[in-house]
């Protein structure tokens, strides 16, 4: 044991602790070989080795997140399987401290011929709770996956998202101090996928979190570090900012016989920003990459929470003559509008908004906190306030969007949610939009000089 306080603290601290860790498998070219192999042992070698992981070193400290990135077949769900323990190492050590909970290959741990009920006790007997304990929580996992009469239906009759919704919510419930996340979240649907964002952004809090995903941003969104493995060695560690951009450079550059540059553009002094559409605004609506979206309407029976001295009553989307949109292109002029009732007295209301995508994350957002920063507008019992923001439309990749909306009562540090709701209003984008990024913006101004 180290005689250095500082260094034992950090090794008591670690809840993973991988160290050149290795997966090899024997790959035969005929049955027979195989045959061969049992009969004469390590007197001859029939097989050939490959390589599924090797020389992995991964230390992860308790209440991390660490995102694990890399192609198809790079080895990330080997040593994922490495760590929750359902696959032996090669060579090197792993050692997890603490209860640990995986969403690996869909259904794993369940049987298909017994119910969705019977194999929440088998799945949750196998994560280390005893039937009573699994008993005293079995409303909230049937709450969280909410697939309600088919819980008592053989698991081979549910489809892969209600499979999916059952595995982690059981998952969520069984108090686990390590989560292993592997892209089991691309099977739900949207709304599912935003809860399940949720509760992995709460755990955060008070857990330790693997998780592998093929989005980038979700991958940055979400995670303190990460890990890129490719042909199963480790190629990057760190930030998941710094990772990310690295691993998707290293696809840019392959993609492009790595003629890749790095540049920086310098604006110049005196430069202005004028107000005008995109160029190509009037020629894209007019083409079949014209970026339709549907604008479904705001339930005002919708789950939210907040300390309810004020409620979100209405939100719509309208254009700038006021009329409420069902549908709206992308790059247009849109006014967001909420209406608020105070129940009781608010004293410095904050009203705003995020833009969320089907994971989750935040696109962007405002508030009314600078606009009324000089100037508060208090709210009396019973007095009503219509708040609008304005803004383009940004270009959305076809997929579902929220908007979540809320108010407060205090400052920009210190104020309390009086009502938050996480899908106020949704977007459904309808068509392929062209831009590079999660949204597009609409561009001011886009000129080509060519130089002889």
């Amino acid at each position: 044991m180290s005689s250095d306080p500082v260094h034992a603290m950090q090794e008591e601290d670690l809840i993973i602790d991988a160290s050149g860790v290795g997966k090899c498998y024997h790959i035969y070219d005929r049955p027979s070989q195989r045959l061969m192999q049992g009969l004469f042992g390590d007197r001859r070698r029939y097989y050939r080795e490959f390589w599924a992981l090797r020389g992995i070193d991964l230390k992860v400290r308790r209440g991390e997140t660490v995102g694990i990135i890399g192609r198809n077949g790079s080895g990330k769900s080997t040593l994922l399987q490495l760590i929750a323990g359902t696959l032996a190492p090669t060579e090197g050590s792993v050692q997890v401290r603490g209860r640990v909970a995986a969403l690996l290959e869909l259904g794993s741990g369940f049987n298909p011929d017994f119910t969705g009920r019977e194999n929440v006790y088998l799945n949750a007997s196998i994560l280390g709770l005893s039937a009573a304990e699994t008993g005293s929580r079995i409303d909230a996992i049937l709450a969280f996956a909410d697939i309600g009469e088919f819980i008592d239906q053989p698991i081979r009759n549910y489809s892969s998202g209600m499979v999916m919704r059952l595995a982690f919510s059981v998952m969520a419930h069984v108090d686990a101090d390590v989560l292993i996340i592997d892209e089991a979240l691309a099977v739900g649907d949207a709304f599912f996928t935003q809860k399940c964002m949720r509760f992995l952004r709460d755990f955060k809090a008070r857990g330790t979190l693997l998780f592998v995903s093929h989005d980038d941003a979700t991958v940055s969104a979400l995670c303190d570090r990460a890990l890129w493995i490719d042909g199963g060695h480790s190629r990057a560690a760190g930030t998941s900012k710094d990772v990310v951009q690295a691993y998707l450079r290293s696809l840019i550059s392959a993609r492009q016989d790595g003629e890749l540059q790095e540049v920086r553009a310098e604006l110049k002094d005196g430069a202005q920003v004028v107000e005008r559409h995109d160029a190509r605004r009037d020629w894209v609506n007019h083409s079949n990459l014209r970026n339709d979206i549907e604008v479904l309407d705001f339930n005002p029976a919708l789950d939210g929470f907040g300390e309810m001295r004020a409620r979100i009553r209405a939100v719509h989307l309208r254009n700038l003559e006021g009329h409420e949109l069902s549908w709206v292109v992308g790059g247009e002029s849109v006014v967001l509008e909420v209406e608020v009732a105070a129940e009781q007295a608010i004293l410095r209301p904050i009203l705003g908004f995020y833009l969320k995508d089907g994971l989750g994350q935040m696109l962007f957002g405002d508030n009314t906190y600078l606009s009324t920063l000089d100037e508060p507008v208090p709210l009396e019992a019973g007095d009503s306030m219509r708040v609008v923001f304005e803004f383009e439309m940004p270009r959305l990749k076809a997929g579902d969007y929220f908007f979540t909306v809320g108010i407060a009562d205090g400052g920009k540090e210190d104020h309390a949610i009086q009502h938050w709701v996480h899908e106020a209003l949704t977007l459904r984008s309808r068509c392929q939009s062209w831009s590079i990024g999660i949204l597009g913006l609409p561009m001011r101004r886009i000129e080509i000089t060519r130089q002889s």
